[in-house]
């Protein structure tokens, strides 16, 4: 067995972990979370799963790696490719399909395609919390709506007339989706028309997103001994990261049922549907037009976060709170000296808070 640097599991990648360029920041995120999942395979174990049902409500699951994958994670076929375009959904766009953090191929040919999300357990508002409420804040890069848009779409099986039938044609008399007052009236639409999709994709949902945890004592820069996991959302899942609850909406002065304002979770779903619309009614969609006309005063440089105190309820299961990889398995997943070559940021408030000596007062 070479005894270069690598990561379990990772033997056909676009990356080369005998370099220190690979093990970058931004790097790293995604490559030992793709390892950690090829290493949880190993031990017969499956990631942890958030569905829907057709009503839209949690279904808490399990899903194997290579059902992830779509093939098998040791294979001799297996290729990761990662900051990649997968280009199956490039027939949906108008412009470039954005690159997606993962894509896994097998002879050259695009098997899945997943947005990795590496999180800290607690997050700042849920570490004062007891374990059992401890959450993770999940933040959404705005490519991952456009490849949203696109799975559902493909699980219509491009069905431009099918689509176009569940969004319904009540937002067809909105004249500028750029004006928040335009769009608001119309928002509790938007909201049944995407249960709609969810109603008709339910039973054909794929996984998004991979969100593997490190999970730390309490506030404290330090690894819980059973500190590591990996959690999967489907596209319909991924919907109640940023959907609105029929809750949220209000009876306004018209008599209208609608939001109050678009924040950047409102936002998302506009995006979404918006991009679901376009498609239904031109057979393509611009991912980035819609992105960067529909702010609604709101930077766009992300689509939206979720902290824990709105993600523990959705992901709550007994993985959260006790992650089932320990942290003496982190030699089994960095080999071959790997982690002389990791790059962690040096900051500021990291060195303050474990640096307490420098409060102490000397005589």
């Amino acid at each position: 067995m070479s005894e270069n640097p690598r990561l379990f599991g990772i033997v056909r990648s676009n990356r080369n972990y005998s370099l220190k360029d690979a093990w970058g920041k931004n790097q790293f995120n995604s490559s030992f979370p793709a390892s950690l999942a090829c290493y949880l395979h190993s031990k017969g174990m499956k990631a942890i799963y958030y569905k829907t049902t057709h009503d839209m409500e949690i279904n808490v699951s399990d899903i194997g790696i290579d059902e992830v994958y779509k093939i098998d994670p040791f294979g001799d076929d297996i290729y990761f490719s990662f900051e990649t375009q997968y280009t199956p959904f490039q027939e949906y766009i108008i412009g470039q399909i954005p690159r997606n953090d993962l894509v896994i191929l097998s002879k050259g040919q695009c098997l899945t395609s997943l947005e990795i999300k590496l999180v800290a357990l607690p997050d700042n508002p849920t570490c004062n919390l007891s374990e059992d409420r401890y959450g993770s804040e999940i933040v959404i890069r705005p490519d991952t709506i456009i490849y949203l848009a696109c799975s559902f779409i493909s699980a219509l099986e491009d069905n431009q007339d099918k689509l176009k039938e569940l969004l319904g044609n009540q937002c067809d008399d909105i004249d500028d989706w750029t004006e928040p007052n335009k769009v608001l009236p119309y928002t509790y639409a938007i909201y049944n028309a995407i249960k709609n999709i969810v109603n008709a994709s339910c039973d054909n949902q794929t996984p998004i997103i991979m969100e593997p945890v490190w999970k730390t004592e309490g506030k404290a820069p330090k690894l819980a001994d059973n500190c590591l996991d990996v959690f999967i959302w489907s596209n319909c899942g991924m919907l109640l990261l940023f959907m609105p609850s029929e809750s949220d909406f209000v009876v306004d002065s018209d008599g209208v049922k609608a939001l109050k304002k678009i924040g950047r979770h409102e936002r998302t779903m506009i995006w979404l549907f918006k991009m679901l619309k376009d498609y239904a009614d031109n057979g393509r969609f611009n991912g980035n037009r819609i992105i960067d006309e529909l702010s609604y005063n709101t930077k766009n440089d992300k689509a939206f976060a979720s902290n824990g105190l709105r993600t523990h309820p959705i992901m709550t299961c007994p993985e959260l709170t006790k992650p089932r990889i320990l942290k003496n398995e982190i030699k089994e997943i960095i080999l071959g000296g790997g982690q002389n070559l990791l790059s962690p940021e040096r900051r500021f408030d990291a060195i303050i808070y474990n640096s307490p000596d420098l409060f102490e007062e000397f005589l």
